[in-house]
């Protein structure tokens, strides 16, 4: 440690402040503190990562101190565990890099800078352009202006360059797989014509705006000289007939700026209702047919995310920033020309600000975007201890701790509220440092401006109605930080929903259709292996076969691979070695969508929609009548109860069936099977919440709805399957361990008989 420099030193001190937050096959997210703040040690932490064989990305965030890591699912988490933990230590070590090799980048060549970018450089080539062609119209009459003006330009150009390299970085980061595009014309997609249309309605109406601005300039010059030059080569000799001419003017430009206005905003809030609508769409569509172990290998609130807060932003970055920006990019390729032209003596002051607020606002957001993250994360730390205690009310009342939680919150809440301070004060403080900026800009215009016009230099004529447009300029450079930060946001919102896009979908097998209605229910399990991803195999070898037209049973420990096998069945896995089979057809050569209709299946834990009993019932079977779905809810045992709620199949059950007791809700959900009325049935403990009065009335429905088709049963409790044509017994690792009929296995006096006496107190003699 002693012979380290003194800043790997420090860096040394937070090595082990590297903490998992998240763990899941294929990908693990940790916080790190030693890339807080630190954009260039995050650069290197991440390319570090991405040279290690097994890691397919690797991703920093110096804002929020966080490391995304995605892996091959083959490497065990553990190991990426150490693979991170080394990583941070040898990045504390040598923070900048410079003792290891430049990391390794793709072939393919980086797309170039103004590529990836808002579009400065032509307002600049505007600008320096005018300003040759006054020097050599001109002379060297106004060289130090000129040189003023330039040098203003040079520091601008500086200033953006900087900040625009650090959001090019960024965008190049999360840009994801490379495009044919510019990612906001891939964004825009088939309504680039509505995009065209607004954009140009925004030019006219800066344009409109700008006239609006001077024609009042002209009205000052004719109330205190009498007369304005432009207008009496119109033919407006008296000051009354100026005055009624401009007043048609600004009546005229006023109504423009309005109406193209409202015109320009409509369009791109429609724009960006058309762009959220199609993404979300499409996307979703995309998620619908996804495999279910990608579903189950991400965090649902983090999908709903990118369908939601993700596929906002794409549309939100359109509906206010695109404008935001055109508008300001207008203005600067306007004035710039024009002040160059009629008045190059003030334009260096009048545009010197530029620089100044272009760089208080980028460094306004790199700083105000740690802030917002960190108060972020105080609140949703708030949002979440409010939400846990307010749920676990009986167990802080049984606890008496009251006192303890209400301050947990007080403190959680001071939190929150010294975040918030700070991000108030650099607000604030920001907001009035542009004021004072665009003040003193007004005020040496002014001076400078008037002196010129006192020497005769500058025709007051010329200097009024230009004195005022500068400020239109400067009051929208306020926003040019929020811009750079809502399309940082967007490209970032944009690779997360490509990424998952680009998971993919299932694929229908290659040995034609099903028909359901000829399928007989004839499984076979052939020396089938399976192991979810990181963990040992959860069916090794198995081999069974459920018989046509019978009731097979499946019954176990806890882990011995029942429910895989159910999952096998329906193709919501793939099987590693091995086959299954239906009625001598590998399930895998099927047409997913035939095999899942030619099955019904009841999980233990059934999801019901927000929504009516009776639709629910009716889900998925979207065309039966309400006698069917009474006669399935009869069926299932579940008329007497649906019947004495308050709207009866009417009546609404709340998400996920909040309204309705456990036992309810499996009854609904094997209406739900019922009604559906497939050949083959599978059964995962689909009576396991209700009574046991329930449960034998259930029993005695299913032997008569079982007759000429094949079930399935998957149960913990041996009384449902007591009268199953055959039972198979799993033990741990996924094997079979016994098999017969529950006579059967009662008289080997195994372990199946050992879990009938537990649970029956019956023995087995």
């Amino acid at each position: 440690m002693s012979s380290l420099p003194g800043a790997a030193a420090g860096f040394r001190s937070v090595e082990w402040d590297a903490r998992p937050r998240s763990v899941i096959p294929g990908r693990q997210r940790w916080e790190v503190k030693l890339v807080l703040g630190r954009p260039r040690t995050a650069e290197v932490l991440a390319a570090a990562l991405r040279r290690i064989p097994g890691i397919t990305e690797a991703r920093a965030n110096p804002v929020t101190g966080g490391v995304l890591v995605r892996h091959d699912a083959r490497v065990r988490a553990t190991d990426v565990g150490r693979i991170v933990r080394r990583a941070v230590t040898l990045v504390a070590e040598d923070p900048t890099g410079a003792g290891r090799p430049a990391p390794a980048r793709p072939v393919a060549a980086p797309a170039p800078r103004a590529d990836r970018g808002l579009v400065v450089r032509p307002v600049l080539a505007v600008g320096g352009g005018a300003a040759a062609g006054i020097a050599l119209i001109k002379g060297s009459a106004l060289s130090r202006q000129l040189v003023a003006v330039g040098g203003v330009g040079a520091v601008t150009a500086a200033v953006l360059r900087k900040a625009w390299r650090g959001t090019v970085d960024t965008s190049q980061e999360a840009a994801g797989p490379r495009v044919e595009h510019h990612p906001l014309l891939e964004i825009v997609g088939p309504h680039r014509r509505r995009l065209y249309g607004a954009a140009a309605l925004s030019v006219a109406c800066q344009v409109s705006e700008m006239a609006l601005g001077t024609f009042l300039g002209w009205t000052g010059l004719v109330l205190i000289k009498g007369e304005a030059a432009p207008l009496v080569r119109l033919g407006l000799s008296t000051a009354s007939a100026q005055l009624c001419g401009l007043a048609g003017l600004m009546a005229a430009a006023c109504a423009a700026v309005a109406g193209l206005s409202y015109a320009s905003n409509l369009q791109w809030r429609r724009l960006g209702q058309d762009i959220e609508h199609d993404w979300r769409n499409r996307t979703y569509a995309h998620v619908q047919h996804l495999e279910l172990r990608h579903l189950e290998g991400e965090r649902t609130s983090r999908i709903a995310g990118a369908l939601t807060d993700d596929v906002r932003q794409l549309g939100a970055f359109f509906a206010t920033s695109a404008g935001d920006l055109l508008h300001l990019g207008t203005s600067l390729a306007l004035l710039v020309p024009l002040f160059l032209l009629l008045a190059p003596q003030i334009a260096w002051i009048a545009f010197l600000p530029i620089p100044v607020i272009a760089w208080l606002s980028f460094q306004y957001q790199d700083k105000v975007t740690a802030d917002y993250a960190v108060s972020g994360e105080h609140r949703a730390k708030l949002h979440s201890q409010l939400v846990n205690t307010l749920e676990a009310g009986a167990t802080v009342k049984s606890f008496c701790t009251e006192d303890y939680e209400a301050e947990r919150i007080d403190r959680l809440s001071g939190e929150v509220q010294d975040s918030s301070r700070r991000t108030d004060r650099s607000t604030i403080r920001h907001a009035e440092t542009v004021r004072v900026c665009t003040t003193s800009s007004m005020a040496g215009t002014l001076l400078i401006g008037g002196r010129a016009v006192l020497d005769g230099s500058l025709p007051f004529e010329v200097f009024s109605p230009l004195i005022g447009l500068p400020q239109m300029v400067l009051l929208r450079m306020n926003r040019l930080g929020g811009i750079v930060d809502q399309y940082q946001r967007t490209l970032t919102a944009y690779d997360r929903i490509q990424r998952l896009r680009a998971l993919p979908a299932e694929t229908d097998g290659t040995g034609g259709p099903l028909d359901a209605e000829k399928v007989r229910g004839e499984i076979v399990l052939d020396n089938v292996t399976f192991a979810y991803p990181d963990r040992p195999p959860a069916l090794e070898d198995l081999s069974l076969d459920i018989h046509a037209g019978q009731v097979t049973a499946l019954v176990g420990a806890t882990g011995s691979g029942k429910t895989t096998i159910a999952k096998l069945l329906m193709r919501f896995q793939n099987a590693d070695a091995g086959s299954v089979l239906l009625d001598g057809r590998d399930v895998r050569e099927l047409s997913r969508h035939d095999l899942r209709h030619a099955i019904g299946f009841v999980a233990q834990d059934p999801f019901l929609f927000d929504g009516t009993v009776a639709d629910n019932i009716r889900y998925g079977s979207f065309a039966a009548t309400d006698e069917a779905v009474v006669q399935a809810a009869m069926k299932a045992e579940a008329h007497t109860f649906v019947a004495s709620l308050p709207d009866g199949y009417e009546t609404v059950i709340g998400e996920r069936g909040a309204a309705l007791s456990g036992g309810q809700r499996q009854r609904i959900a094997l209406a739900r099977a019922i009604l559906k009325d497939a050949p083959v049935v599978i059964l995962d403990e689909a009576t396991s919440a209700v009574d046991n009065e329930t449960e034998a009335a259930i029993q005695r429905t299913l032997r008569v709805f079982a007759a000429d088709r094949t079930m399935l049963i998957i149960a913990h409790r041996l009384s449902t399957v007591r009268h199953a044509d055959r039972i198979y017994v799993m033990d741990k690792g996924g094997v079979v361990a016994e098999r017969g009929t529950h006579d059967e296995l009662l008289a080997q006096h195994g372990l199946y008989a050992s879990l009938w006496q537990l649970q029956a107190g019956d023995p087995a003699a």
